[in-house]
């Protein structure tokens, strides 16, 4: 039996759920339809849910059709909450967007319709509560034509529009192929030759469909099940089945991550390609891109030495580029009695171990291969590989003492051997480094491996334990510790990709009396894994966290959940506006090794340049690659890109080009009989705390300017109202670009600071008798116009203030 993934989207209160679960109720999954008034639907399971009558969550379902099997994916349809449908649209064979026929086509409606379309994901058009009263014939009739703007094919008609009788009578007329023959040259031909048999007309819909030109429309009701039998027969014969071949090399997306009852992490994912099982280790990791780079590209292996105090293992890195050196000196494993290391160095797979005693061989255990980005870990094991004495820090190949304590010898005699409840390098209190447990492997810098405990499919309503899931299927999966939305299973696919606008309000969240800080940052910490874009933000030194959102209702909702799930009482700060900071010029700035004050053992020069609006941080080198170790480079970028994130104002710097024009370190030095002696040698450490110090120059000569988001805006409102309306748009801010009249109605276009459309939401009803109807959507950022410029408080060692800077990273002021 062939699959559909399928994702019903809509505009909230459009009647999405009560179709979830009309189409369960009509597959025989379920005996008694549910309603979300009484909150007893099948998909809102969370109890806020249930009582405020709104799908927070993305919510999983399958039902069995005669010849398909559906996992249907009900998404939330608030705007606040349009993250949770950007998850899912990668992971979609197609869609069914529901309309109402008392509202039309609404704001929501348009954004959904415009991503379906440029994802090009087959798409169903279902105009539902054809049975209420208010049900329009202009918005059954003519809203996906004006509303949506996209080619339609009405699979049929209403009767008794507006009753309880209402009806779908189904029937192709002469506009099906209209839009059918816009796509089809032979099949105009045929029509102009005599007439299309309806068979060749049907075959012409489906392949159009499946390819994503038209869209089919359908019309019923989710409450009494009109409509509903034509829509199932369209999901069968119209969308396509899920592909990919279960025998394949491994390759799945997460798309969502939760929590158990035992605070376990569960994975939602879809397998695009080869078979999932229990038992199986996953590498995971693959799927962010974190973009920019210096061009080369890193491979990595592990790399197994057996020596006379047991068996230690290390991570050695090899750089894939001509002008590279690829000699490693900076791996360093340890795990032997009395402090003394062995150094892991070779070119390629050509390796050789340096060291005192008997340090015996060094083998490849681990074929080499490419490797994802690195990030940090999560206390179930993932490693950012470190440097000086341990693992920790960010990308740097340094020492990995993950299967032995450094310098240290375990009672039983094997050094090198690591306890159960060891921890690897520094920093264990909040797992970010070499945190190893059961089941777990880590290569240093590269994706994480876990074992598979557990697997479960969904089916007729429920879920199915089982061993195995192949390709095609969506699956939860437990065990992968460390998993994050957006994660590659195997072999990466497609980057994960941001298709709606981020947010653009943010709020510092308040403990209430009682409320323990830690605890409400690992709750906070918990609720990102689920939904990364609330971005939580700590200020350690105010001590403050706020978290970015898409609007009030997104704020109640999180408030509501911190309370319930956690016991946590909190309040909110009054929501701001987040806005951006963008270069207005060139500048360059660079700090010279154990020169001018230099407190760090490295040279650093950046420029930094404007970019064009979406394209990101671009990182980029002006030297030779060879002139240092690869893992300082590393650590300069990873900086860089760190810093950008709070810029002269505080706001992030989005887009922009950072080449690095000067580089220099201090060798290894080391005495004989001695180990390395880190005060006369570079260290990541110092180019992580070099670089803000010369980015941030380089900005102040750059110059920034804060850009605030804006809104489009269409205003439909009585025709004479227009005049009391214009001056209101302006004291806003907004900037009317369109103005044409439909019927009795007068229709405005432009844009908006975000800041203001609550405050128009607000008088709009006054200015208009209560007829008039805004939508907005983020559009873009544009330079602040008027009043004073925003700053946000920072919540980094503060690099404008040299003297504070130093202070805070090196515990003393120099120079």
């Amino acid at each position: 039996m062939h699959l559909l993934n399928l994702g019903i989207l809509a505009h909230v209160d459009a009647g999405k759920t009560s179709l979830t679960e009309r189409l369960l109720y009509t597959a025989g999954v379920i005996d008694e339809l549910g309603s979300v008034d009484d909150g007893n639907t099948s998909t809102d399971t969370l109890a806020l849910e249930r009582r405020r009558g709104i799908t927070i969550k993305s919510a999983v379902v399958s039902f069995p059709l005669d010849g398909v099997t559906v996992n249907l994916i009900d998404t939330p349809g608030h705007p606040d909450f349009i993250a949770e449908v950007e998850r899912v649209l990668g992971v979609l064979d197609g869609a069914v967007l529901v309309v109402s026929a008392v509202e039309g086509v609404q704001a929501q409606t348009r954004v959904l319709m415009r991503t379906l379309r440029r994802l090009r994901i087959p798409t169903l058009i279902f105009v539902n509560k054809i049975d209420r009263r208010g049900a329009r014939d202009a918005a059954v009739l003519d809203g996906p034509a004006r509303g949506l703007a996209v080619p339609h094919v009405p699979m049929g008609r209403a009767a008794a529009l507006g009753t309880r009788a209402a009806r779908f009578v189904p029937g192709l007329g002469p506009a099906a192929l209209d839009a059918l023959a816009d796509h089809d040259d032979d099949l105009l031909a045929a029509y102009l030759d005599g007439g299309v048999p309806d068979a060749r007309l049907r075959a012409a819909l489906a392949d159009q469909t499946r390819r994503a030109l038209v869209h089919p429309v359908y019309l019923g009701s989710a409450v009494t099940g009109a409509g509903v039998p034509e829509l199932i027969a369209g999901l069968e014969r119209l969308l396509p089945a899920a592909d990919g071949d279960p025998a394949g090399p491994l390759s799945a997306t997460v798309f969502k991550v939760e929590r158990g009852p035992a605070g376990e992490k569960i994975a939602y994912a879809r397998i695009h390609s080869g078979t999932l099982r229990v038992r199986d280790r996953v590498p995971f990791g693959g799927g962010r891109e974190e973009g920019g780079g210096t061009g080369a590209r890193e491979t990595r292996g592990e790399v197994r030495v057996a020596g006379a105090y047991g068996e230690v293992r290390a991570a050695e890195t090899r750089l894939d580029a001509p002008a590279a050196e690829t000699r490693r000196d900076d791996g360093i494993a340890e795990g032997q009695d009395e402090g003394e290391a062995h150094r892991v160095v070779g070119r390629g797979e050509e390796l050789r171990v340096v060291g005192r005693g008997e340090a015996g061989r060094a083998e490849v255990v681990r074929e080499w291969r490419p490797v994802g980005a690195v990030r940090a870990g999560e206390g179930e094991g993932t490693v950012r590989a470190g440097e000086g004495d341990g693992v920790r820090g960010d990308g740097q190949a340094g020492l990995y003492c993950a299967d032995g304590q450094a310098g240290r010898r375990p009672a039983d005699g094997q050094a090198g051997r690591r306890p159960a409840d060891a921890q690897a390098g520094r920093r264990p209190a909040d797992g970010q480094a070499g945190h190893r447990p059961a089941g777990g492997r880590v290569v240093a810098g590269g994706p994480v491996e876990r074992r598979v405990t557990g697997l479960a499919v969904f089916d007729r309503g429920g879920e199915l334990r089982q061993d195995g899931a192949g390709a095609g299927r969506i699956v939860k999966v437990w065990g992968l510790g460390g998993v994050r939305i957006g994660d590659a299973l195997g072999l990466p696919g497609r980057a994960y990709e941001h298709h709606f606008a981020p947010p653009t309000l943010e709020t510092v969240v308040v403990p209430g009396p009682g409320t323990d800080r830690r605890s409400l940052h690992v709750a906070l910490t918990q609720l990102a894994e689920q939904d990364p874009l609330i971005d939580v933000r700590h200020d350690e030194v105010r001590q403050e966290t706020s978290v970015s959102l898409y609007g009030e209702v997104q704020k109640e909702v999180v408030q509501a959940t911190l309370a319930e799930e956690y016991g946590l009482d909190v309040g909110f700060r009054e929501t701001t506006t987040i806005c951006v900071e963008r270069l207005t010029g060139t500048g360059a700035a660079v700090e010279f090794n154990k020169k001018d004050g230099n407190p760090f053992l490295a040279t650093v020069g950046l420029r930094v340049e404007p970019a064009p609006p979406g394209t990101g941080v671009g990182f980029r080198l002006e030297v030779e690659l060879g002139s240092m170790p690869y893992a300082f480079f590393k650590a300069v970028e990873d900086t860089v890109r760190e810093t950008l994130r709070q810029g002269l104002h505080g706001w992030r710097i989005p887009d922009c080009t950072v080449t690095m024009t000067h580089s220099g370190y201090s060798p290894r030095q080391s005495h004989a009989h001695q180990g390395f002696d880190k005060s006369m040698s570079s260290t990541g450490q110092d180019f992580r705390g070099l670089t803000p110090l010369v980015l941030t120059e380089a900005l102040r000569r750059a110059g920034t300017r804060v850009h605030e988001p804006m809104h489009r805006f269409r205003l439909e409102a009585p025709a004479d109202t227009l005049g009391a309306l214009l001056p209101v748009l302006t004291r806003l801010g907004a900037l009317p670009r369109n103005t044409r009249a439909e019927g009795r109605l007068g229709v405005l276009e432009g844009a908006v600071p975000a800041a203001r459309v609550h405050r128009l939401e607000q008088l709009l009803p006054g200015l208009t008798r209560g007829e008039g109807e805004l939508e907005s959507a983020f559009d873009h950022y544009a330079p602040l116009a008027r009043g004073p410029v925003p700053e946000r408080a920072r919540t980094d060692h503060n690099p404008l203030n040299r003297r504070e800077y130093l202070l805070n990273v090196t515990g003393r002021v120099c120079g």
